[in-house]
């Protein structure tokens, strides 16, 4: 069963870097922790980030949750330059309620000048219909919080003009 969880935000920006910041900027920077979600402190296997069929494996800090060290891999799905990215999440090292896979997409419309919406997007997977309730409520409140997170800190990462990593 998939979970869905979205966000939506106006980033006040050029079209390209509120598309290109979430993917291309440093992780570390976007995924910072939150309550059961340890900080991202690093990436490996990164050489070919942000092509379409890229992935790269991803490293923790220790948290109540994970032990620290590679939790999962990031892939990109697809890549529509200046509309949307989509992305998926698998390999988790750790248990995570069930999920085995988390499916995103980071879409931006141009709305006027230097005013984009984002609608960032999230389909959660469980196989395990015990854990469905369970899964309902995460996507619903803790994840669509996390998300917000994410957000603000790539709009903070927009505003600085934080430079690309990646091409």
């Amino acid at each position: 069963m998939k979970f869905k969880a979205k966000k939506s935000s106006i980033f006040e920006c050029t079209l390209e870097r509120a598309f290109k910041t979430p993917i291309l900027c440093d992780v570390t920077k976007v995924h910072t922790g939150y309550g059961v979600m340890p900080k991202v402190i690093h990436t490996k296997n990164d050489e070919n980030w942000g092509k379409v069929g890229a992935s790269k494996k991803i490293y923790v800090a220790k948290s109540m949750t994970q032990k620290g060290g590679f939790a999962s891999v990031d892939s990109i799905l697809e890549r529509v330059e200046n509309e949307y990215w989509k992305i998926q999440i698998d390999e988790f090292q750790s248990w995570m309620l069930g999920f085995y896979k988390f499916v995103g997409k980071w879409k931006v419309t141009k709305l006027e000048e230097r005013k984009i919406l984002v609608e960032y997007t999230y389909f959660l997977h469980s196989k395990n219909p015990v854990f469905y309730p369970f899964n309902w409520i995460f996507a619903k409140t803790f994840w669509r919080i996390y998300m917000k997170r994410v957000m603000d800190n790539i709009r903070n990462m927009v505003n600085n003009e934080e430079p690309y990593q990646f091409e």
